[in-house]
């Protein structure tokens, strides 16, 4: 293992304990709430990756149709940065999602609501999962790469809509506590504690990344050789019978 692989594993450790140690442990009980409110330091977290990884897909899908025709190395790493951050961001709204009820059911004594920022979230996740789906059922790798940038691009105009649902819409949700623009904000430690618990989540989150972006990368290549190697077949075999009809004639 690489030196800074170990650095930056002993680092997300130890920020991973302390951020857990402070939400649990040190961080004033909310008054309305109780305990409960404590998920708030995993489910805010969630939110904030979710959008920044698929921004990154959006940002690499548009390099990608902007280079493919010309930069072939910089459009397959700007594809495997796409779907590698597709997958980190699912895997986000998820967490959230799930944490989301729990909360949900000890606050609203409901685990699911068909609101505005539940709905589009919902289906912000259906969107990325098709996506997922979609680079699955096609084989040509171009083709692929391709209509998947298409894909993710039309997918995060969900995102931005997920984010003023409670302001566009009565929902479910409150309205925004951090920079909502109504006069209301986050306690200076429930601040500083939710920070750390962003930090904790990216670390690990940048392990897997990395990892996952390797791994697509070796993924391609090897749908590009398979690809390459059938159509080579194909051609041969039509090249052969066609010797075979004029050899026979």
């Amino acid at each position: 293992m690489k030196l800074w692989r170990v650095l930056w594993l002993l680092v997300t450790l130890g920020v991973l304990a302390q951020g857990f140690r402070v939400a649990l442990f040190v961080v004033p009980t909310d008054a309305a709430q109780g305990d409960v409110q404590r998920i708030f330091y995993y489910h805010i977290p969630s939110w904030v990756g979710m959008g920044l990884f698929f921004a990154i897909n959006l940002a690499c899908s548009l390099l990608y149709l902007a280079v493919r025709n010309r930069n072939q190395t910089l459009a397959l790493k700007a594809d495997a940065l796409a779907v590698t951050s597709a997958e980190v961001g699912v895997v986000f709204c998820l967490i959230g999602l799930v944490t989301g009820s729990l909360w949900g059911r000890a606050v609203w004594g409901i685990w699911w609501t068909w609101d505005a920022r539940l709905t589009t979230t919902f289906i912000l996740w259906i969107l990325y999962i098709s996506y997922l789906l979609l680079r699955g059922l096609l084989e040509d790798p171009e083709k692929k790469a391709t209509l998947s940038a298409i894909f993710g691009i039309f997918a995060f105009l969900d995102v931005p809509l997920v984010y003023l649902s409670n302001r566009l819409w009565r929902t479910q949700h409150p309205q925004p506590v951090i920079a909502g623009g109504n006069g209301s904000g986050l306690n200076p430690v429930m601040g500083k504690v939710l920070l750390l618990c962003v930090a904790a989540v990216f670390c690990v989150m940048v392990l897997v990344y990395i990892d996952r972006y390797r791994l697509e990368l070796l993924r391609n290549e090897c749908d590009e050789l398979k690809f390459e190697i059938e159509s080579r077949s194909v051609q041969a075999a039509n090249l052969g019978a066609s010797v075979t009809r004029r050899v026979g004639s």
